[in-house]
């Protein structure tokens, strides 16, 4: 039985829904290496107090939060797949969504089009996602789509850190790696890898550029 409700509780992190998504949401909430995370990837992407930011796959809100503290004046858009996480995230960022500088919707990275505004929900100089990315089937083609999103010269940030299986720093440093190569095939320019070693497994962030080309 405890078997089982462990199998069940770790199936939530992917989708959390109901009362179990709720735990699963707590525990990301509060669990230090998760605040630690999604704090070191709002950081390395330096917000300016008007930047225009997106992040993919939000949970318990805890990066908005941190980003709408940096982005003072700016506009702070959020897209994940569970309405429990909605829930959750809506009343921990409740007096920045009611300032108007937070609108949050349900869904995913691929089907960012019809979610999202193709008129209003573009022109982002920051957009970013932690451990999102080994749940998209595509990666190279969720960047392309994610980067038609960018302003000149935007950045987008994917952070990972391995949780199940092989949890290991090597893991780490391999799934960077990777996300370089999904990042270049997306036609993203001055990639750089960052890792957060402190942490077992250490976390690893992949940023990219717009390239001038392209915007």
């Amino acid at each position: 039985m405890r078997k089982r409700f462990r199998q069940l509780l770790i199936s939530q992190f992917k989708h959390p829904k109901g009362l179990l998504g709720r735990v699963a949401g707590s525990i990301m909430a509060n669990r230090e290496s998760n605040q630690r995370r999604n704090r070191w990837t709002v950081d390395l992407l330096d917000f300016g107090t008007t930047d225009r930011i997106l992040e993919i796959g939000f949970g318990p809100g805890l990066a908005l939060a941190r980003a709408a503290a940096k982005a003072t004046d700016g506009q702070i858009v959020g897209i994940d797949q569970s309405q429990t996480m909605l829930s959750v995230a809506a009343a921990r960022n409740r007096a920045v969504i009611q300032a108007g500088r937070m609108v949050l919707h349900v869904g995913t990275a691929e089907d960012l089009d019809a979610v999202l505004d193709p008129c209003v929900d573009i022109g982002f100089q920051h957009i970013y996602a932690v451990n999102v990315v080994m749940f998209w089937s595509d990666p190279v083609a969720v960047l392309k789509t994610l980067g038609q999103r960018l302003a000149p010269l935007g950045q987008i940030a994917l952070t990972l850190q391995p949780r199940l299986g092989d949890a290991s720093n090597e893991a780490s440093i391999f799934a960077g790696n990777r996300i370089h190569e999904q990042m270049r095939a997306a036609g993203l320019a001055n990639i750089r890898t960052e890792y957060l070693r402190d942490l077992s497994p250490m976390a690893v962030c992949v940023i990219g550029t717009k390239s001038e080309a392209a915007a």
